[in-house]
């Protein structure tokens, strides 16, 4: 993966499946991200708020982006989710396939449109 220091894998957690769904389907349509995987089956989380231990049941987003999308894409999610703080984690891809980077670079890309 040549360009791989552009791509950003991002961890969302989500307190419903809805809300999980609406975020990925916004961010992908919005070209935010290329791909976002939702775990449908919830996951329990650990955690500490407010100098409380808590636990809840959470959906798992699983958002791939580009560096120069990133900071959209954080706005984005802040503005769609629930929670006060929402998770919002980017891990860089520094291994892959080579074909990958190009074509997660030209889905998130805006497009122009062409003057007449």
């Amino acid at each position: 993966m040549k360009r791989g220091d552009q791509g950003r894998i991002v961890l969302v957690t989500c307190a419903t499946l809805a809300e999980a769904k609406q975020i990925a389907t916004t961010v992908a349509g919005e070209r935010l991200a290329v791909c976002v995987n939702v775990i449908v089956s919830p996951i329990e989380s650990f955690y500490r708020w407010q100098g409380k231990l808590e636990k809840a049941r959470e959906y798992l987003l699983v958002m791939k982006t580009t560096a120069n999308r990133l900071a959209e894409l954080e706005r984005k999610v802040e503005r769609l989710h629930s929670y006060d703080v929402p998770e919002f984690i980017a891990l860089p891809i520094t291994e892959g396939s080579a074909k990958y980077p190009s074509w997660l670079d030209d889905s998130v890309t805006r497009t122009r449109r062409k003057r007449k």
